[in-house]
């Protein structure tokens, strides 16, 4: 069975190696790239690329710029790593379509946990069917159950509901949800989602508290445990 690649980008040598190292040992295979220029070229290569780990401060093409050249042709998975850790940056990450966002210094284990659960929720999105905490979607044929009882959503609220549910554990800002549930082509105020995710907790009863409120920001579908 072939490897599941993963691409990391970061003009640091000593970090690639470390990163790389990390996931080697956990069955992944890896490509490097020292800047965005190298990672395009590797990215247009490899059609196989499972996950991209990028660095936001780097020479030629920078890690913002890498990721806006990538979502203009692929949905893949994508962690950034940066040395700042200031909200704004975090915000334009998901704004671009970051799919999950590390400050450096980073714990390694950390990061390959998270790349192990991304790759999980992104093999959910091509399934027919998704579970979390008791609640079963059937993307088929468009139905929901909770604990086994039927729940009757709206097109938008399925939609919804499945998209946070793909997405367990993520911090998914408003723009990110609109982009991704009602399209990029949506010009629509952003407080419909919040319309819509209150329609959706009333339905789900107790479960409605996996969506968290993220104030500021947006949500996060996360089960208690």
């Amino acid at each position: 069975m072939d490897k599941i690649k993963i691409l990391v980008v970061d003009d640091e040598g000593r970090m690639r190696k470390l990163v790389r190292d990390f996931l080697e040992r956990e069955g992944f295979a890896v490509l490097e790239a020292g800047d965005g220029v190298e990672a395009m070229d590797l990215f247009f290569e490899d059609k196989n690329i499972a996950l991209i780990i990028l660095d936001v401060m780097m020479p030629r093409l920078d890690g913002w710029e890498t990721l806006k050249e990538i979502r203009q042709y692929s949905k893949v998975p994508v962690i950034m790593l940066t040395a700042k850790s200031e909200e704004r940056d975090e915000l334009q990450g998901f704004r671009l379509g970051v799919d999950e966002y590390i400050s450096k210094p980073f714990s390694p284990k950390i990061l390959v946990a998270r790349v192990e659960a991304i790759l999980r929720r992104s093999h959910a999105r091509e399934e027919d069917a998704v579970e979390a905490g008791g609640i079963q979607i059937d993307k088929t044929a468009h139905q929901v159950k909770i604990d086994g009882r039927e729940v009757e959503l709206s097109y938008k609220e399925f939609e919804l509901l499945s998209y946070f549910v793909e997405n367990e554990g993520i911090a998914l800002s408003r723009e990110k949800i609109l982009n991704n549930v009602w399209n990029y082509d949506y010009f629509g105020d952003a407080r419909t989602i919040d319309t819509h995710v209150k329609k959706l907790r009333s339905k789900m009863g107790d479960k409605g508290n996996y969506i968290k409120t993220i104030w500021g920001m947006g949500y996060k579908f996360e089960v208690d445990s």
